[in-house]
């Protein structure tokens, strides 16, 4: 394959646009193309926005509208039901400037990415929900719904965990995979807690698992892990309304110590439950001109606290990879060697923490245990230069001018069946940020 000159991103969320500015950046024009026919604002509650996913966004010149809609996390306090503090543990590791980790609204995440993309030029239409693929001439050619075509050199599916793409890209490929828990989450004010703004309060109920932090202004964000082992029908929760959900909730909490049963009956907004589902592993991330990134090739559960960061990493590097790399083929190729190992092993430590979500006693303390370890094995593993070079990425590293002797090309064997040789895998790690080099040793 030739490089690649323009891109279709399916997928108008937080990876789209984030790749969407990384091709610009490595001089690949692309149009987002977003299944919704509107923009996604009141879509999602809140979630984590780790240091990596900071330091990602900065190299992309792009992150300072999204930490200006957040706030701080920088720790997490565990308690059992019983009101016993059970330990204590960083959030986020804090960058040489003092950026740390943050929590935002989804839909804030959302609207300052998607407005940074806009406003560097970048096309984004609503309403084009994927119906088929066609990949003929060195063209791949994009249907959808409302019966229009699409299109360009390369696809990248940026659709979420329920993604369109997944499946044309491998027919087999796996269904997402439900992790036993639904959850909710919402705001309240005027309701005073123990605890000040910055840290998470986590609580391991007797029937459900309970957070909440305090924002700079007052207002408590919680959400609810509820334990379930039949998985509900997609669409299931819409005929169950919210005073439905609060007398549930009520029950669940209302024998724990602790503000859950006064700050779920204080909600004034209506509540919204989802099944927490998850990718654990996709055997095949990329075939011909198209590839997954983000949940669509790899959903952690929200107990990872990853998942938006590593979709942005994910941009960053696909873009780095195009841009260094001739053709897709190889830059597919690398991008899943470099990206694979690490976000499936985030992936299984935030299993291992969601299957005792609802545990009690001495078990709960092995909880803290295993997000302790998490949490300092993955701040340790990943830091990312503030720029890489921006703008541009115009750092030294691997250009399309690859100085590997003919039988390490990456066009090769040894590139098709997934293993870099070693001169492929010393240019790569020149070429990547010191944070994902671990990946390819």
């Amino acid at each position: 394959m030739t490089d690649p000159r323009t891109a279709l991103v399916v997928g108008g969320g937080i990876a789209g646009p984030a790749v969407a500015m990384a091709l610009q950046m490595a001089g690949i024009d692309s149009v987002v193309y977003e299944a919704h026919a509107a923009p996604a604002e009141g879509i999602g509650t809140f979630l984590t926005l780790a240091t990596n996913g900071v330091a990602a966004l900065r190299a992309l010149g792009a992150e300072e509208p999204a930490v200006a809609a957040g706030f701080a996390t920088t720790a997490s306090v565990l308690w059992s039901g019983t009101g016993k503090r059970l330990g204590a543990a960083a959030m986020s590791m804090t960058l040489e400037d003092g950026t740390t980790g943050y929590t935002l609204k989804r839909a804030d995440l959302y609207q300052a990415i998607h407005d940074q993309a806009v406003s560097r030029g970048i096309r984004v239409e609503h309403g084009k929900r994927l119906v088929a693929v066609e990949t003929a001439g060195g063209v791949v050619r994009a249907r959808f719904a409302d019966g229009t075509e699409a299109a360009g050199d390369i696809l990248i599916g940026c659709d979420g965990i329920y993604s369109a793409v997944r499946p044309i890209i491998d027919p087999g490929a796996p269904a997402p995979a439900y992790a036993g828990l639904i959850n909710l989450g919402g705001y309240v004010r005027g309701v005073r807690v123990d605890a000040g703004p910055g840290t998470y309060h986590m609580i391991f109920g007797k029937r459900a698992f309970f957070g909440y932090a305090v924002a700079p202004d007052g207002e408590v964000w919680w959400f609810a892990n509820v334990p379930e082992p039949h998985e509900p029908d997609r669409g299931s929760f819409a005929s169950i309304g919210t005073g439905q959900w609060r007398q549930r909730l009520a029950g669940l909490f209302g024998e724990d110590a602790g503000p859950a049963a006064r700050l779920i009956q204080a909600t004034s907004h209506d509540l919204a439950a989802s099944p927490v589902h998850t990718m654990p592993r996709l055997p095949t991330w990329h075939a011909g001109p198209m590839i997954v990134i983000g949940d669509a090739a790899h959903a952690p559960s929200p107990s990872s606290g990853q998942g938006a960061s590593l979709a942005i990493e994910d941009a960053v590097l696909l873009g780095k990879c195009l841009r260094d790399l001739p053709g897709p083929d190889r830059a597919f190729a690398a991008f899943e060697q470099l990206r694979r190992p690490r976000v499936e092993r985030i992936i299984k430590q935030a299993a291992r923490v969601n299957s005792n979500k609802a545990a009690t006693g001495a078990a709960r303390t092995s909880v803290f245990r295993q997000i302790h370890r998490q949490r300092q094995a993955r701040q340790a593993a990943l830091r990312l230069p503030h720029r890489l070079g921006h703008p541009g990425f115009a750092n030294p590293g691997m250009t399309s001018s690859c100085s590997s002797p003919p039988e390490h090309c990456f066009s090769g064997t040894p590139c098709s069946s997934g293993t870099l040789p070693p001169p492929c895998r010393a240019q790569l790690q020149a070429a990547v940020p010191t944070a994902i080099r671990e990946e390819v040793r």
